[in-house]
């Protein structure tokens, strides 16, 4: 078997991600060399990247690693990933998916409902914002920038009374000792590909395609590409406050969406069942603009609101 030179950002969550594709590419004999590259996502720390609007703001320069031909594959966290892929890449492989919801971590209190009246709840979507504020407008919402470690020692320290995160990149990464809730999808409804790597390829490298076959989940992809085909039909990106959660129900496709104002005093709810997953994404996607979403992305496009990204 020939090497294969894996791109990934150098935090310890996405080093977790590539090294295990790294270890299943080489239980099937491959020689496997992995490249740490800065992103641009990875240099802007003192600014909210909700507010800078950069689109693949943690996938360019791994994309250009890419297309000089310094890299085979990159790991991505699937979320990070836009909706249209830019000219000459494509998507290999979505291995099987981790769990897709968000957490609430804290030291003191074992969940949203027992938080204190104006309790300090460090987030970093307005996804997550919208929702919680939906449930308790009395929270402090604060943003929250740092890598996994980061944020859960300035939960430690008492920065924050409670944080919300990534169900994912918690269990990857054996974090969960403040963990005290996975929160219910139908409180808080995950963002469009959470929990899932996307393996992206120059598009028409067949050898490095065959390769990473064997890691390609066809319910993991099917439920992302109906969660992308919605996120694309709302024109989102990961630092707006849509949420999508597909799964196979009794042998059909299920998708759970939300589109919600950055305050959480409106949330657009839209539920449906079908069989083609991007057909599914595309028309739960047009009755969440005819229902007033999109006015409500408008608004949010138009006012730059400045929280950071997407954990």
């Amino acid at each position: 078997m020939g090497r294969l030179r894996i791109g990934s950002r150098g935090s310890q969550l996405a080093l977790w991600q590539a090294h295990h594709i790294a270890e299943l590419l080489r239980g099937r004999g491959h020689e496997v060399e992995i490249e740490i590259i800065r992103t641009t996502g990875d240099k802007i720390l003192d600014v909210a990247l909700a507010k800078v609007g950069t689109k693949g703001m943690f996938t360019k320069e791994i994309e250009e690693a890419l297309a000089e031909g310094r890299v085979d594959l990159a790991v991505h966290s699937l979320k990070d990933l836009p909706t249209e892929l830019s000219p000459g890449f494509e998507i290999a492989a979505i291995p099987p998916r981790e769990n897709a919801q968000d957490i609430f971590c804290s030291a003191r209190y074992r969940s949203i409902g027992e938080l204190l009246q104006g309790a300090r709840v460090g987030t970093s979507s307005l996804r997550r914002q919208a929702q919680l504020k939906a449930i308790r407008p009395d929270l402090e919402m604060f943003p929250l920038r740092g890598n996994v470690d980061t944020r859960l020692r300035k939960l430690a320290e008492g920065e924050y009374d409670a944080i919300i995160l990534a169900a994912a990149g918690l269990f990857r990464l054996g974090r969960t000792d403040l963990v005290k809730q996975v929160i219910p999808k139908n409180l808080m409804c995950p963002a469009a590909g959470q929990g899932a790597l996307g393996i992206e390829i120059r598009a028409g490298d067949g050898a490095t395609r065959q390769h990473l076959a064997f890691l390609d989940d066809a319910d993991a992809r099917t439920a992302t590409s109906c969660e992308r085909a919605l996120l694309s039909e709302l024109g989102g990106g990961c630092q707006v406050p849509i949420g999508a959660a597909a799964e196979i129900r009794n042998g059909r496709l299920h998708l759970d969406a939300i589109v919600a104002n950055p305050d959480g005093s409106k949330i657009l709810r839209e539920s449906r069942d079908g069989d083609d997953p991007e057909q599914l994404g595309r028309e739960v996607g047009e009755a969440l603009l005819r229902r007033g979403g999109e006015a409500i992305l408008e608004e949010v496009y138009g006012k730059a609101i400045a929280v950071p990204h997407q954990p």
